[in-house]
């Protein structure tokens, strides 16, 4: 059995951060309805068709959920909702500022009739205050918390290559609906979760915000290096590959020269991280003037023998064919509407438990006449309804 079998969670969303979210909640057993819009669906349907004609971000934040199309500006389809809410235990939606509370959707409306449910709202600034009704996106979010003024080059402030405001935004829904749930056990009520992007941005800031503590000045920004340890970060070989190594404290930066720089004179001379990063240049030189002797393999031969931390800075291409995911068996497959497709397991390892469903990623609507039945819609009703435009 699943940690979440038997749950079903009905979410209104688009985009990342809230299909992020449910897609963890699918890959724990919970049976997840998406509702969407007819004709169109989330719009990340339609962000690129990288994947077999697919859009990428929606084959990775979807599997193992069911379609459902809803005109929720149609009576007959806000109604279809609602018959949803009252068997629900988890709605999700991130939705447009203020559009979740027009519908009725907020935990004191529907715990009237459903008091188990436990309702997350997803949103850019959160309730209340001047950002409230500001449109956010992660290239947005990341900007306004201050992520992007400390990644990049000292020349070029730059966005993360991935959404990670979305990502944590979604993971901090996930983890709160879970604690939701461990207290609906306890209590047998359910309750309003609050994600904000910014706030969850904020709060993977935390150790920016306490470096500049009372003005003081911010990380430099160090390209693929740390801000504030040396060395830690990528050196460039004699072959032309990069190899990312890092040195944490003294013992280790004795070891690295002694044992992969082969250059014990360079210990004293630069003890104390405060030394090294303040002479980061100077010592540059001299270890890429090793490296450049070395093949890749060689330094992460000495690296590995010194017991140096290090990894390869790889190309997206060479994590598709990463030795330790195959040794460890994390690829699958999952079904599509454009056939099978390569998926990587869900990190979680919960012993004895099933594993993850890993099911099919959703034709637009695809489960809408099964799920219009289950609430007990004739085929004729259903007809009426797709004339209507309701579904």
């Amino acid at each position: 059995m699943r940690p979440l079998e038997g749950m079903l969670v009905v979410t209104l969303e688009h985009a990342i951060a809230a299909p992020f979210c449910t897609r963890q909640l699918a890959d724990l057993g919970a049976r997840v309805i998406k509702v969407e819009r007819p004709g169109e669906g989330d719009f990340a349907r339609a962000y690129d068709g990288r994947t077999h004609g697919l859009a990428s971000h929606f084959v990775w934040c979807n599997r193992s959920k069911e379609s459902l199309t809803l005109d929720l500006k149609h009576p007959e389809g806000r109604a279809i909702l609602q018959k949803l809410l009252e068997r629900a235990d988890v709605l999700v939606q991130n939705l447009a500022p203020g559009a979740a509370a027009r519908m009725g959707l907020d935990h004191a409306r529907l715990a009237a009739v459903n008091p188990r449910i436990v309702v997350c709202g997803i949103s850019g600034y959160g309730d209340g205050g001047p950002y409230t009704e500001k449109k956010a996106y992660d290239l947005l979010i990341q900007s306004e918390s201050g992520f992007v003024s400390i990644t990049g080059t000292p020349e070029h402030p730059s966005k993360a290559g991935l959404s990670i405001a979305d990502i944590a935004a979604g993971m901090y829904a996930y983890s709160s609906i879970l604690a939701a749930l461990l207290e609906r056990g306890r209590t047998g009520q359910g309750r309003q979760i609050e994600i904000s992007m910014l706030e969850a941005m904020a709060e993977w800031m935390g150790y920016p915000l306490y470096y500049t503590i009372d003005g003081q000045p911010p990380p430099v920004r160090a390209g693929a290096a740390h801000a504030s340890i040396y060395p830690y970060g990528p050196f460039t070989c004699g072959d032309g590959k990069q190899v990312v190594l890092a040195v944490q404290h003294d013992r280790e930066w004795a070891t690295f020269c002694e044992k992969v720089l082969q250059r014990p004179d360079l210990v004293q001379p630069y003890l104390g991280n405060a030394k090294r990063l303040a002479e980061r240049e100077q010592l540059r030189v001299v270890i890429e003037q090793v490296c450049a002797t070395l093949t890749a393999a060689q330094l992460v031969e000495r690296l590995d023998a010194a017991q140096i931390a290090n990894g390869q800075l790889n190309e997206i291409a060479d994590l598709w064919q990463h030795p330790q995911l195959a040794a460890r068996g994390r690829w699958t497959q999952i079904d599509s509407p454009a056939g099978p497709l390569p998926a990587l397991y869900p990190p979680h390892h919960l012993q004895g438990s099933a594993p993850p469903p890993m099911g099919p990623v959703p034709a637009l609507g695809a489960h809408t006449e099964a799920i219009l039945a289950e609430l007990g819609y004739a085929d004729a009703d259903v007809a009426r309804l797709r004339a209507a435009k309701a579904i």
